[in-house]
C-alpha cells in the first residue's frame, strides 16, 4: 500500500551535514505521520525524529534537537532528514517510517510502513 525509499546517506566527517530523504508512494502522502528512526550494531532502533500532516508540527530525540531537521514535501512526497553538526554517535542504519492516526510518534510499533534503510556513517 505504500512504499518508502531512502537516499542520501554515506560517510561524512564529524562537524559534516547529509541530507537524508524518504520518497513515498501514493496519493495519501499527505495524510500520513512520517518518521525517522536509527539504529546502530548491537543497540535498539531508537526514535530520531517525527512530522504529521502538517509540516509545523515535528518531534525530535533529546539526541538530535538541534542539529537535525525533519521536513515534508507533500507535493513531491518526500521527507528529508537534514543533519548538521554529525558525530560519531550518529552512526547508524537510518529507516523512514509511515504511519496513520498516531498517537505516539515516537514509537516503533505506531508505524505500518518502513524503508529499506540508509547507511549513515560518520568518521571522528
Amino acid at each position: 500500500q505504500v512504499q518508502l525509499v531512502e537516499s542520501g546517506g554515506g560517510l561524512v566527517q564529524a562537524g559534516g551535514s547529509l541530507r537524508l530523504s524518504c520518497a513515498a508512494s501514493g496519493r495519501i502522502f499527505s495524510t500520513y505521520t512520517m518518521g525517522w528512526f536509527r539504529q546502530a550494531p548491537g543497540k535498539e532502533r531508537e526514535f530520531v525524529a517525527a512530522i504529521r500532516r502538517s509540516s509545523s508540527n515535528t518531534v525530535y530525540a533529546d539526541s538530535v534537537k538541534g542539529r537535525f531537521t525533519i521536513s515534508r514535501d507533500n507535493v513531491k512526497n518526500t521527507v528529508y532528514l537534514q543533519m548538521n553538526s554529525l558525530k560519531p554517535e550518529d552512526t547508524a542504519a537510518y529507516y523512514c517510517a509511515a504511519g496513520r492516526n498516531l498517537v505516539v510518534v515516537t514509537s516503533r510499533g505506531a508505524y505500518g510502513y518502513w524503508g529499506q534503510g540508509t547507511q549513515v556513517t560518520v568518521d571522528s
